[in-house]
This record gives C-alpha cells, structure tokens and sequence, in this order.
C-alpha cells in the first residue's frame, strides 16, 4: 500500500457513500481502498513527504475561515446589496508546485466570499473573483499568509518568485 492516506480516505468515503457498516460494505470499502490506488498510481506523482503538523495547523485555519465566512457572506448578501465591492484579484503564485497550486485554489473557492478562481500557468497567478474587496492587496496577502504559506510547509516546498500586489 503505497498511498496510505488515499486508502483510507476511499475507504471512509465508500462508507459515508453507502451510510452502513455492515460487513459487505466494510469488505467493499477495503478493496476499494486496495485497489483503486494502484490502479490509479501510474497516473499520479510520486508522493512526497507531508508534514502533517503543518497540515493538521493548515486545516484547522481553513474550517474556521470557512465558518466565519459563512457568516460575513451571509451579513453581506442579506444587507444592501450597493455594500458589495465585487473585484477581480491576481494572487500570484510563490511556487510552482501543481499540488500546492491547486490546493491553493481549492482552499480559495471553499471559503466563502470568492465567487470563483482561475489558475493562469502562464502567468504564474490565480485570478479571484471576490465578492467583495474593501481592499484587494490585503486580501491577497491574507490568502498568501493563511493557506499558500502553509501549504507549502506542508510539502516542504520554498519559494521561487515573489509576488505582487494582486490588484487586477
């Protein structure tokens, strides 16, 4: 078993997909967790180190974000819509790691509050679509600070750009 992890995670999902832990279903979820993985390896990097301190820190900054998101969306949506200051912003990126990068993105679009992202390889950027933006150059910072920062500690990954301002 050469990705534990996702093992597991197919496993758990196969059991919240089925909602039973009956015997067939505990079978079916470790052949799916088995499986699936090594038909999937050709397909897939090499799995790097993780530091799971970093990620376990990362994760917990991210549900909370999510939460208190909610509820500024939700305070902006049910206000005057003429309070929303919708922009696009240009996050750019510190490193070129594909899993770093696109767990970037990820992060972005589950918070609430950014509409949507695009990942712009040439340009070396995620473009975000924010709800809204008091202050765009905080907001990319912030980003940069809460999730691309700690993603890159977990995969151990250093810099290899600076960034910009990310106003669009």
């Amino acid at each position: 078993m050469n990705r534990p992890v996702l093992s597991a995670l197919l496993a758990l999902a196969w059991l919240a997909l089925a909602r039973s832990v009956e015997p067939v279903h505990l079978l079916s979820a470790a052949l799916i967790g088995l499986i699936v993985p090594r038909m999937v390896s050709p397909f897939l990097p090499p799995a790097g180190p993780v530091n799971w301190g970093a990620a376990l820190r990362l994760t917990a900054v991210v549900l909370w974000d999510i939460l208190v998101s909610n509820l500024v969306v939700a305070r902006l949506v049910l206000g005057p819509l003429a309070r929303m200051q919708p922009m696009w912003l240009r996050v750019p990126l510190a490193c070129d790691h594909a899993q770093v990068n696109a767990l970037f993105a990820t992060i972005i679009t589950t918070t609430p509050g950014t509409v949507s992202c695009v990942v712009d390889e040439v340009a070396h950027c995620i473009w975000v679509h924010a709800l809204n933006a008091d202050d765009g150059p905080a907001m990319v910072a912030d980003m940069k600070t809460r999730y691309e920062a700690p993603l890159m500690a977990v995969f151990g990954v250093n810099p290899q750009r600076s960034g910009d301002d990310g106003r669009a």
